[in-house]
C-alpha cells in the first residue's frame, strides 16, 4: 500500500452508538456577563507593531 492510500474495508462500517448519557456535557461551563476591551494603543502605532511582529 502507497503512501496515502488506505484499505477501504476499514471505512464501510463507521456508525456509533451515542446515547445522551455518554456526551459531554457542554453546558456545564457556561458563563453568563459581558467582558470589554479598553484599547489605549492607536491604529498607526498597533499596525507598527504588527510590522515589527512581522520581521522578526
Amino acid at each position: 500500500m502507497g503512501f496515502g492510500s488506505y484499505d477501504e474495508s476499514e471505512q464501510e462500517d463507521q456508525n456509533v452508538d451515542f446515547n445522551e448519557e455518554d456526551g459531554v456535557e457542554t453546558t456545564e461551563n457556561d458563563h453568563e456577563g459581558e467582558v470589554n476591551f479598553e484599547f489605549t494603543a492607536s491604529n498607526d502605532e498597533l499596525l507598527d507593531r504588527l510590522e515589527d511582529i512581522k520581521e522578526e
